[in-house]
């Protein structure tokens, strides 16, 4: 799949990150970023059925599972039209964006890691997600800190400097109330991203993240 070829591709294109370049360049993309990707994909599809069924692996160019490759520019001071990763989105199926729960592989060249989790969920989202905490928190710290997602995974993202509006200043997960991200972070090693073993090895760090993936659907009132 991932070879360092492909890893070379994206050092390539983060220096001649053009136009240009990249349609000269197309098929070396389509051969070393693309093609890997989608074979990345369909291979989970049957992996996610094991444990996580509701969650969609799509190989599709476009609007599948592999997220697209031209950046969003319109506010962002680097105009630079590519990204310069490889990101892969595992969503649920009533999902519609890279902010509804999700498994997620990251490829870069400068660093490569599995994600799970919520990323800046809407409003209402991250409230009902504070809400369950806030209502069941023995329930939260005994996904959060178990024994098998703990050493694999670091809740990662934004928090407020304050305690939420609406909640207790004193309760106490109110540090994990104060976040605005409910992410989970694996490092991956950039042998691993490039073995023979990267599907299985997804799928069973992936498997000790669904505690912590139910009690997000809980929260959003979707079966996991």
């Amino acid at each position: 799949m991932f070879s360092k070829a492909t890893f070379n591709f994206l050092d390539e294109l983060a220096a001649n990150n053009d136009r240009n370049w990249f349609a000269a360049n197309k098929p070396r993309y389509e051969a070393l970023v693309r093609e890997p990707a989608l074979e990345f994909i369909a291979e989970m599809g049957a992996v996610l059925e094991q444990f996580a069924p509701h969650f969609r692996a799509e190989p599709r160019k476009a609007g599948g599972s592999l997220m697209r490759v031209f950046r969003d520019t319109r506010f962002a001071r680097d105009k630079s039209p590519y990204k310069i990763n490889i990101g892969i989105q595992f969503r649920h199926e009533l999902g519609k964006d890279v902010h509804a729960p999700g498994f997620y592989a990251h490829i870069a060249t400068d660093e490569c890691f599995f994600g799970v989790g919520c990323w800046h969920p809407e409003a209402d989202a991250l409230g009902r997600i504070r809400d369950l905490i806030a209502a069941k928190p023995e329930r939260w710290f005994a996904v959060r800190d178990d024994r098998k997602f703990a050493p694999l995974w670091t809740l990662a993202g934004d928090s407020l400097a304050r305690p939420p509006r609406g909640y207790a200043a004193n309760h106490p997960a109110i540090e994990d109330l104060k976040r605005k991200d409910f992410l989970g972070l694996a490092a991956l090693s950039f042998a691993e991203a490039t073995g023979p073993g990267l599907v299985k090895l997804a799928g069973a760090r992936f498997a000790t993240a669904a505690p912590f993936m139910k009690f997000l659907c809980e929260a959003q009132g979707i079966q996991y």
